[in-house]
């Protein structure tokens, strides 16, 4: 049973990485590895080419418009507060949800504790899905921005976007949208959706290295500059160079990381990213019908696991979560995260803070035999808490 890893926390991370990105990383990497746009020779020329087809690729990836407002971040979390700290000002207010990783709720939580700016955040139901009726209640007239998460971390519940982009639309609100959970299992349309941004990381199931994400921006929002430096444009000018993509990166890019992403995004796209969702809602509905039968054991959010990306978080009757996932570690080499997932309000309103729950997430390299093996670890795990 130990001899292969069984890796199930793909939400935080996806493991292993596939051979292909990796050579392809390396390899262009070793080629091209210079400051890409900041010198006049073909090397250099040649780098700043590279990105700007990444750039492309993002932009088609995610339905945008325009492939010059697809800025590179470190991740998600950079994305999402470059954004969210450049669309405020003081005296506006916000809204969001619940359902928020600590991505959102701790800036939110500074620009507030500064006397910035006032937020809202709404419900959930109990299956994890937001009601966009209760954005459009929360918009006041003061309301600046909108922000929510795709996919919970700790439910996996995918929200219904179209109708929340509607609501943000019709009251000419800015929806800014956390896709760390979703991009490169679900589709995913900023054109469809109304949205003003979307944040993105490279490393969980886009396949790619740690260490790069984005911010894709619609033409229809301006965000304003919040860090400065070098750009390699108009150096002579103390101000930070405004235009797209240049106002909101400062500093060398994550060249390898940039190429690392493009890999990724190709391995998506030849696989076909509905063949991947089916894949894992499959494996994820053979999980949770198994899991359900299990006396003690509690599913949170949708049971049917349908409705969800391919996580799932549990509770066992008696257990601490991190003592089950280290007995899953020790005994049946299965890694899994346990704990609040840095989404405390989520644990706070189905009742499992502060212990939280243990995570279970799929990714792509992931088959029946793992979750056979899953299955059969928890069954044991909880028949020796009831005997």
């Amino acid at each position: 049973m130990k001899d292969r890893l069984i890796y199930l926390d793909n939400a935080a991370t996806s493991y292993p990485k596939p051979r292909a990105m990796l050579d392809n990383m390396v390899e262009s990497y070793a080629r091209l590895g210079v400051s890409p746009g900041r010198g006049g020779y073909d090397l250099a020329t040649e780098a700043e080419e590279l990105v700007r087809a990444v750039r492309e690729k993002v932009a088609t990836f995610f339905g945008a418009p325009d492939p010059n407002r697809v800025v590179f971040t470190s991740n998600a979390t950079d994305a999402l507060n470059l954004s969210i700290q450049g669309i405020v000002k003081p005296g506006d207010h916000v809204v969001s949800t619940q359902l928020e990783h600590n991505s959102v709720l701790r800036p939110l939580h500074h620009l507030n504790e500064a006397g910035i700016i006032e937020y809202d955040l709404v419900p959930f139901d109990g299956r994890g899905l937001v009601n966009p009726e209760d954005i459009a209640r929360a918009i006041r007239t003061d309301t600046r921005l909108v922000v929510i998460c795709h996919a919970s971390n700790v439910l996996g519940t995918i929200q219904p976007m179209e109708e929340i982009g509607r609501v943000c639309a019709e009251r000419g609100i800015p929806l800014l949208v956390d896709t760390a959970q979703s991009a490169g299992l679900v589709p995913i349309d900023m054109t469809a959706w109304h949205a003003g941004a979307i944040a993105f990381t490279g490393h969980k199931a886009l396949l790619g290295p740690s260490g790069i994400g984005g911010l894709v921006v619609h033409p229809d929002i301006e965000i304003r500059s919040t860090r400065f430096g070098g750009t390699g444009i108009d150096s002579k000018s103390p101000i930070h160079t405004q235009t797209y993509p240049h106002r909101l990166e400062a500093g060398t890019l994550n060249l390898m990381g940039i190429i690392g992403l493009s890999a990724g995004l190709d391995i998506i796209k030849a696989e076909g990213i509905d063949t991947i969702r089916k894949r894992e809602v499959t494996l994820l509905k053979k999980f949770c019908g198994s899991l359900k039968e299990m006396q003690g054991i509690r599913l949170m959010g949708d049971p049917d696991g349908t409705e969800r990306v391919g996580l799932v978080t549990i509770t066992v009757a008696d257990m601490d979560p991190h003592d089950v996932a280290a007995i899953l570690d020790a005994d049946f080499n299965i890694a899994v995260r346990a704990g609040l997932h840095c989404a405390p309000i989520v644990h706070e309103v189905m009742g499992t803070y502060p212990s939280g729950g243990v995570r279970f997430s799929l990714g792509f390299f992931n088959n029946t035999v793992d979750i056979e093996t899953a299955v059969e670890a928890m069954a044991v795990i909880n028949h020796s808490r009831s005997t």
